[in-house]
């Protein structure tokens, strides 16, 4: 009977993996739950938000069902493969259970509200259930010769019970270990943060939903401790240098008068990881010029009232960036990467165009598939819709790999220019400054003109300054006479 039960649960309840979200991606954090156990879900909606090394990522369910279990709590980073959430594919089919299910798994006595009709009560408890047990960051993993599932929404769990496995949730505990009726509701971070800090969670005042402590409420009840010093400084010396060691402990951003700890992770650990890897790996060249873009001015308010680039945004980096993909074509050996396990340079017949662009998450290089390929108004299209799309937090993975060549527009903070650091894997970077109004000797006289700075940085491995001059040159001669886009292409 017990491998009947087995069979059925397995075939009731499907369990869903953190996905590989893909460019070989080990692990992400969960950043935030869009369901709770007792919700109904349908194939392909939106379970949670996650953040790779990369992006933020949105994970849809590939199936049905209503959500019985979440595995971890929000802000815990978890490996590839993981199981995540599990779904009640059949729900309401637990409710009038057999009588060998009853026997083969029996519920613990906090979790029983009122036996079925005719079903008799175990004589004692199975031995093999506490060997079973997996733990993990939310109740308990699945039992190895049976499924326990906690108290859920509907007519066989009693308001009391469902109530208390609620609780028990909120607690890090499954729902058979409920939790006492005075004990503040909150996720287990946020109870570790408080510990950390010496906040009593009764004294804290919640503003979650249903009355859940946040981490913010705990800050806030964190950070009046200080001004009362007066009253009892010896008393309250302690504090801050508990809160110093907070963040090696939880791993939680820390705040008092005088600094602030932020845990490294996520886009800005792999950043920082990827700037020293590039830095310290690939000696780095950077040149400069100043040109005069007049003219190229002119020619973006020109095309702005051209109807071919109806509906596209036409700025200064469009044609930037054709002056970029221009001048490579002319240049191509500078389209190219070091492969140091094999000692070659290989050179690219494409290029993925990459856009610097800044996000709350921090900086992120999403990429032009083929822009060489493109037309001028297929390159705004495509330009336009990278930028709104990291603005949104929705770049994916895959958009920010198989970069060959980067442009990043330093301009847009009024910054002159800057020696950008190369995107790993690939040979030159090119940084844009603000364009200003500036005196500019202009057949023979001087007159104000509109001048940038252009800083191209690339790897001396294999690109030499000849041929580092030769592209920076080339992308300055066409801004400052924009009709080489034709001659030149």
């Amino acid at each position: 009977m017990t491998t009947m039960t087995d069979t059925s649960n397995a075939a009731r309840f499907r369990e869903f993996k953190m996905p590989d979200v893909g460019e070989g991606l080990t692990e992400a954090e969960i950043l935030k739950w869009y369901v709770q156990p007792g919700d109904t879900v349908t194939d392909g909606q939106v379970v949670c938000e996650v953040e790779t090394a990369k992006a933020a990522v949105e994970l849809p369910i590939p199936f049905d069902g209503v959500v019985h279990e979440l595995r971890f709590p929000e802000g815990t980073t978890v490996d590839v493969g993981q199981v995540i959430i599990a779904v009640d594919v059949a729900p309401g089919s637990g409710d009038a259970a057999p009588a060998e299910a009853a026997a083969a798994a029996p519920a613990p006595a906090a979790e029983v509200t009122a036996p079925a009709a005719g079903t008799p009560a175990p004589a004692e408890p199975e031995p093999e259930a506490p060997k079973g047990r997996q733990p993990v960051l939310v109740g308990y993993g699945v039992a190895e010769t049976s499924t326990k599932r906690r108290a859920r929404k509907g007519t066989a769990a009693p308001v009391p019970a469902a109530a208390a496995a609620i609780q028990g949730e909120m607690n890090g505990h499954g729902a058979a270990l409920a939790a006492p009726k005075d004990r503040p509701l909150a996720k287990p971070p946020v109870r570790k943060l408080a510990k950390d800090l010496g906040i009593d969670l009764a004294t804290v005042v919640p503003t979650g939903k249903d009355g859940i402590i946040t981490r913010e409420d705990v800050h806030a009840a964190a950070t009046p401790v200080p001004a009362q010093a007066p009253v009892s400084v010896p008393v309250q010396a302690p504090a801050p240098a508990a809160a110093a060691e907070a963040p090696a402990v939880s791993g939680a951003t820390v705040a008092d008068a005088r600094e602030t700890r932020i845990p490294v992770k996520g886009v800005r650990k792999a950043i920082a990881q990827a700037m020293v890897g590039s830095a310290f790996t690939a000696p780095h060249v950077t040149e400069f010029v100043t040109v005069d873009v007049t003219r190229t001015m002119k020619l973006v308010a020109e095309l702005k009232e051209d109807k071919d680039m109806a509906g596209v945004r036409v700025n200064p980096l469009l044609i930037i960036a054709k002056a970029l993909l221009v001048a490579i074509r002319r240049n191509p050996e500078i389209n190219a990467a070091w492969d140091e396990p094999n000692q070659e340079i290989v050179q690219k017949h494409y290029v993925n165009l990459g856009i610097a662009a800044a996000t709350p998450r921090g900086l992120i290089v999403p990429n032009i598939k083929d822009a060489h390929d493109m037309t001028l108004p297929q390159l705004a299209a495509a330009l336009g819709e990278l930028v709104s799309t990291a603005r949104d937090g929705k770049t994916s993975p895959a958009a920010m790999a198989g970069g060959t060549v980067t442009i990043t527009n330093v301009g847009v903070f009024g910054v002159d220019t800057g020696t950008p650091i190369l995107n790993p894997g690939e040979s030159a970077i090119l940084a844009v400054g603000a364009i200003k109004l500036q005196p500019w000797v202009h057949k023979g006289k001087v007159k104000p003109r509109q001048v940038t700075t252009l800083a191209l940085s690339f790897d001396h491995r294999l690109v030499d300054g000849e041929l580092g001059s030769k592209v920076l040159a080339d992308v300055a001669a066409i801004l400052e006479q924009p009709k080489r886009l034709i001659t030149w292409a």
